[in-house]
C-alpha cells in the first residue's frame, strides 16, 4: 500500500485532482468529508463543539451551521486550535479505519487540507501539493464559491503559507494552468504512484 498525503490551500483545486486520482483508481480518503461526519446529529462529535462554542452554531434542525461556525473560527486562531482540537482526533481515527479496509496494494491517496499546518507529512509515503497562486485562490474563491473578499482573505490567512506547503511536497501539481493539461499532468502522476506502489509491494513482500 502507498500512502499518499495530498493537500493544497483552499481555492486551489485539490478536490479536482482528488477526483481525477480516483478515477485512474486512488482510494480516497477526504478529510473534510469524514470531518462532517464526525459532528453529524447525534454524534459525540457535535456534542463537544456545543459544549465548547454553544447552540448559536446549531441550524434550526439540530445540525451544525458551518457557515456560522467557520465566521466565528477563522477570524480568532484560538478559537480554531480549539475546534481543531475536537475534530482532528476524531477525523484522525476514522481514517485509519478506512486505511485498514484498503487492499494491501492499493494507492491510498488522504485529501487532507491542513496537512501541512499540522505537520502530518510524516504520516505518509509522500506528500502531494496541488499549488495555485494567491490572486487564482482569491479569484476562484468569490467567482466560484459565492465568498466575500474578506472571507476569502480571512481563509486564506488561517492556512499555511504556498511556499510553507511546497516545502512538504514531495510532488507538486501545479493548477494555474487550463483544464486540459491539469488532466495530463494528474495522469503522468498517477503513473508514478502506480510505479512506486508496485515497488513498495515488492519490498515488503516475502522471498
Amino acid at each position: 500500500m502507498l500512502k499518499v498525503g495530498l493537500t493544497g490551500g483552499i481555492g486551489a483545486g485539490k478536490s479536482e485532482v482528488s477526483r481525477l486520482l480516483v478515477e485512474h483508481g486512488a482510494v480516497l480518503i477526504d478529510a473534510d468529508r469524514i470531518a462532517r461526519e464526525v459532528v453529524a446529529p447525534g454524534t459525540p462529535g457535535l456534542a463537544a463543539v456545543v459544549e465548547a462554542f454553544g447552540e448559536d452554531v446549531l441550524t434550526a434542525d439540530g445540525s451544525l451551521d458551518r457557515p456560522r461556525l467557520g465566521s466565528i473560527v477563522f477570524a480568532d486562531p484560538g478559537r480554531l486550535a480549539v475546534l481543531n482540537s475536537i475534530v482532528h482526533p476524531l477525523v484522525g481515527a476514522r481514517s485509519r479505519e478506512l486505511e485498514q479496509a484498503a487492499a494491501p496494494d492499493a494507492v491510498v491517496v488522504h485529501d487532507v487540507p491542513l496537512l501541512t499546518e499540522n505537520g502530518l507529512a510524516p504520516l505518509y509515503d509522500l506528500v502531494i501539493v496541488v499549488d495555485a497562486s494567491p490572486e487564482t485562490q482569491l479569484d476562484r474563491l468569490v467567482r466560484l464559491r459565492g465568498m466575500t473578499q474578506e472571507d476569502a482573505r480571512a481563509r486564506m490567512a488561517a492556512q499555511a503559507t504556498r511556499e510553507q506547503r511546497r516545502r512538504i511536497a514531495d510532488i507538486v501539481i501545479d493548477n494555474d494552468v487550463p483544464l486540459d493539461t491539469l488532466h495530463k499532468r494528474v495522469a503522468e502522476v498517477w503513473e508514478d504512484l502506480v510505479r512506486r506502489a508496485r515497488e513498495d509491494s515488492a519490498e515488503q513482500a516475502p522471498e
